[in-house]
């Protein structure tokens, strides 16, 4: 029973990386929004920890233009450069090495998409870059198709996290393979975090029941109606997942199973 009222999000309920413990289990991105000041307001209210940051794509160093880190603060939340829009592995390491060098960021987070159209990840490129990001001395958390195969593969090759996708990033369809997402957290001796795909607070929800660490998701808050709404209920969404996950569903069954007992029932 313990363990039960710790989860939902209190600080006894804790995930690691890297050698890095977070609390929140729900990861938020820095796209799409107004500005910057209604990501760090989304942001806050989501309750997240840790921020993914296309380095390609947000203002990190022109002090002469809005900057991300004037508003969230690095000393706040947890950055995790990602390799939004590489589409080969040299490409995805020498973003993350410019990264490095700019924030002096080892954490980070690697996609190396095929196409433009699906965004779906390239896993022989991604697998490629791995092993020379992993062999430059960077702690990687990896946006992977839903193959259980592959994902061992990555964690073999030195991941410190598998970020199998929901369905294709910026779709809201929510999770696609409920079977290979459950299959890739029950074999994983990394943290496994649904990214990409998550629509509705209740995909969120279903991604933590299922038995994964975390959600990283984007589109689905900034694109609501009310960011800030949205942010809430995605928090709640994930506390009450992963506190499901741990009191263990009942058993499904084929047929009906009266909620009274049977026995002491007037004749």
């Amino acid at each position: 029973m313990a363990q039960l009222e710790q989860c939902g999000g209190t600080s006894s309920d804790s995930w690691v990386v890297a050698g890095r413990t977070f609390h929140s289990r729900l990861i938020v991105g820095t796209g799409k929004y107004r500005d910057y000041q209604e990501n760090a307001d989304a942001a806050e209210a989501a309750g997240a920890e840790m921020v993914t940051v296309a380095v390609r794509r947000v203002n990190l160093t022109d002090p002469n233009e809005p900057m991300l880190v004037d508003y969230l603060k690095p000393d706040r939340f947890t950055f995790l450069p990602n390799t939004a829009g590489c589409f080969t592995g040299e490409d995805a390491v020498r973003t993350l090495r410019l990264a490095r060098e700019a924030g002096d960021w080892n954490l980070v987070k690697l996609e190396v998409l095929s196409d433009p159209e699906t965004l779906y990840p390239d896993m022989v490129e991604t697998l490629r870059a791995l092993e020379m990001l992993v062999a430059d001395g960077f702690d990687v958390m990896v946006y992977a198709s839903d193959d259980p195969v592959m994902a061992r593969r990555l964690e073999d090759a030195g991941a410190a996290a598998i970020m199998p996708l929901g369905a294709p990033i910026g779709s809201g369809l929510g999770l696609q393979n409920k079977l290979n997402l459950r299959l890739i957290a029950e074999q994983a001796g990394v943290p496994v975090l649904v990214d990409a795909g998550i629509g509705t607070p209740s995909d969120a929800a279903i991604a933590m029941e299922l038995g994964c660490d975390a959600v990283l998701l984007n589109t689905a808050i900034a694109e609501a109606q009310d960011p800030i709404g949205m942010a809430r209920a995605m928090k709640l969404a994930v506390e009450a997942g992963r506190l499901a996950y741990l009191s263990g569903r009942m058993p499904t069954r084929k047929y009906g199973s009266a909620s009274s007992p049977e026995h002491g029932k007037i004749s």
